[in-house]
């Protein structure tokens, strides 16, 4: 929202700078984005934020400026010159039949008007607030919802049939030419205007109007409406129509249902003073939804328990009284001052309907009065504090990733359709948003790697090409359950961990050099995370979205929680990666079981006295023989003093023949009772020799 800091001046007599207006409405609670210079003396662009769609128009924020800084606000009191001769209920009818969709219609008409370009000061205006001059009369009411914040829209009334107005809902696939010159077809949930006998549709309520009514040069004589339409209504309409304008945005908000008729009057007024002619006398009001004032009571023990200091009352009245709420002491007490039990009236404004209780009214009160005047101090509790479920499982696994060298991504699990089906498993029911907020955010997640993904696509297209990520968060799938003999639906909502990792594992340094990100390395890492639960197994196969030759399953006791792997091409290539790219994920809700488990049965024990002793054993294995096979095979052998087994080295090339690979493994021998001879180390060495070559077929290389 723009706003002209020399049109303010028609509402409130204020002093301060434009930069000083921007500070002190900042503090206030609206966002001020910039101050740009500008011919009339500055503009202001300020965030109004959805609840408050009264500051969408100058007197709105008048009002805001007129309470920070103890102003009297001007009251705007339109008094158009009105023909005694016709009466507008003779001109137009107007008639309601979705009361559901529009809950008030105003109708005026002028005849004998002269379109025109509008005048260099009101086209200045218009401009420095970010809408583009047309002619006088539709500049006027485009001149009106910028002051007021209430949206118009001028007919040019001959061209309406039999000079009546219908507000109906749309038919079904009934279209309208919309005044940018787009057919757009409509939905029975879009609120429409329609004349004559209600057939044809002349405008969508709310958002845009029709070009078979529009205000030309030729035009004579002028319908003004001047409605309010039911807010969901409105947004509904916009998604569906994917059509955003500035009356869409106010009446999507929740305008003001009684500002319709000022607003009129104020758009008759100045069409007059622009193009002349003849106001028929009276309005045509057709006001179903009308509402009596809500009263909301606000006590001093409720300002000191929320805010944890007092304002005075004189404060509390003005505050309260600038902004429109009317206050009225109702307390038993109210002739003392300062009183603990004081307790004011207020009635509900109707450009505030989201002030709806006393919580709400205090905080009109802090903002108005400065946050900054309270003492900070952090209130008492009531209840004693209590860590979430699995804390301190989640808390070691953040800083073991951490440790690692990955950076912790927080993303959003709204995802497009056509990305998470690159990701998702194989008939797993994807959760589709009702409402969803763009077609690039149509669905919940199924799975952690569409995400991650996304993250790193980011960051490659950002320039940042060595990443290692991680994301602690929740996917929604269906699950087709049978519950007595019927198949059912049920959501279901699933912890998981997804890591992504991408470029280089070691940089160049002084002595050594850079080194790529592979598949080992995030292998490694997965195990050195899993070693907090006792240890993750890994079995072939993998997700269809990973490399097959690089991927492999991750187990946890009889719990098979997910996959790591290299990106598989055909996605990559989707994506545009032109680097490797690898993901792991897995559900978190066995990990964090057994890490308590783990952590439950762990025992500590002093340290050896006597040296451990490692021998290497450089063998040939068949090629497609896993490193946890051989592992199996020495630990089968039940040696305790066997404290740790490790892959050393991995060699294929010269000398080795064709089919086999070289495994160099290093085996650790611990004992605490004594020192080891080198026959106890001969004798479990040819042992383990001899499980390997029957086990898993292994040789022990010549050189």
């Amino acid at each position: 929202m723009k706003i002209v800091y020399n049109w303010l001046k028609d509402f409130v007599d204020v002093t301060a700078t434009p930069q000083e207006l921007a500070s002190r409405l900042a503090l206030s609670g609206t966002n001020v984005a910039s101050v740009e210079a500008q011919p009339l003396e500055g503009v202001i662009d300020a965030e109004i934020t959805s609840n408050r769609p009264d500051c969408l128009g100058v007197l709105g924020i008048a009002r805001e400026i007129a309470a920070i800084c103890k102003l009297n606000l001007k009251k705007i009191t339109p008094k158009p010159a009105e023909s005694s001769a016709a009466k507008a209920s003779d001109a137009v009818a107007v008639k309601i039949e979705a009361p559901e969709l529009c809950g008030r219609f105003t109708a005026r008409v002028i005849r004998g008007v002269k379109i025109q370009p509008s005048p260099a000061w009101l086209r200045e205006r218009l401009e420095a607030a970010g809408v583009a001059s047309i002619n006088n009369v539709v500049d006027a009411t485009n001149y009106v919802m910028m002051e007021l914040g209430h949206a118009l829209h001028a007919f040019d009334h001959d061209l309406v049939r039999n000079h009546s107005i219908v507000v109906r809902h749309a038919k079904a696939q009934e279209k309208i030419k919309t005044l940018d010159g787009i057919e757009r077809t409509l939905d029975p949930a879009i609120c429409v205007i329609a004349d004559g006998d209600g057939s044809r549709a002349v405008g969508i309520g709310g958002i845009m109007g029709g070009g078979q009514t529009e205000i030309s040069f030729s035009t004579k004589n002028v319908l003004i409406e001047c409605a309010w339409f039911e807010p969901v209504a409105i947004r509904r309409a916009t998604r569906l129509l994917k059509l955003h304008t500035e009356a869409s945005t106010r009446f999507s908000r929740g305008a003001d249902p009684e500002m319709a008729e000022l607003a009129s009057r104020r758009c008759a007024e100045l069409i007059l003073q622009l193009a002349g002619g003849e106001l028929l006398s009276g309005v045509v009001d057709v006001y179903p939804g009308k509402r009596a004032p809500k009263k909301i009571t606000i006590t001093r023990a409720e300002i000191l328990r929320v805010l944890g200091a007092d304002v005075p009352d004189k404060e509390v009245e003005a505050i309260l009284g600038a902004l429109g709420f009317a206050p009225v002491r109702v307390d038993q007490n109210r002739g003392q001052i300062g009183s603990i039990l004081a307790s004011w009236e207020c009635t509900q404004p109707s450009w505030r309907a989201d002030v709806e209780r006393e919580i709400d009214l205090i905080e009109e009160v802090a903002r108005i009065y400065g946050l900054d005047k309270f003492p900070p101090r952090l209130p008492a509790a009531r209840q004693g504090a209590a860590r979430l479920p699995h804390y301190e499982a989640e808390a070691r696994l953040r800083e073991r990733l951490i440790g690692l060298g990955y950076r912790e991504i927080v993303t959003i699990p709204h995802v497009a359709e056509e990305r998470d089906i690159l990701f998702r498993p194989e008939g797993v029911i994807p959760a589709q948003l009702a409402n969803p907020l763009s077609e690039e955010a149509n669905i919940l997640r199924s799975n952690g790697s569409v995400s991650m993904a996304g993250a790193i696509e980011w960051n490659l297209n950002h320039g940042q090409r060595n990443l290692r990520l991680f994301e602690i968060a929740r996917h929604y799938r269906f699950v087709v359950s049978d519950q007595s003999g019927a198949a059912a639906v049920a959501p279901v909502e699933t912890l998981f961990l997804t890591l992504g990792a991408s470029g280089e594992a070691r940089t160049q340094g002084l002595y050594d050099p850079a080194r790529p990100f592979v598949f080992a390395d995030l292998k490694g890492d997965l195990d050195a995370v899993g070693a907090l639960s006792g240890g993750f197994q890994w079995k072939d196969g993998g997700a269809d979205s990973q490399n097959p030759a690089k991927r492999g399953r991750i187990v946890l006791g009889e719990n098979e929680l997910g996959s790591a792997g290299l990106l598989a091409r055909r996605i990559a290539d989707k994506l545009k990666f032109r680097q490797e790219v690898f993901l792991a994920e897995i559900v978190l809700g066995p990990f964090y079981c057994m890490y308590y488990g783990v952590k439950n049965a762990r025992r500590y024990e002093p340290v050896p006295r006597f040296p451990a002793v490692e021998r290497d054993f450089s063998l040939l294995l068949a090629e497609g023989t896993p490193f946890a096979e051989v592992v199996r095979a020495i630990r089968a052998l039940n040696i305790p003093e066997i404290s740790s087994i490790e892959a050393a080295d991995l060699y294929r090339g010269k000398n080795v023949p064709a089919g086999k690979y070289s495994l160099m493994i290093r085996v650790t021998f611990q004992s605490r009772e004594a020192t080891f001879t080198d026959a106890q180390v001969s004798d479990y060495s040819a042992r383990i020799v001899a499980a390997l070559d029957k086990s898993v077929g292994a040789q022990l290389r010549a050189n």
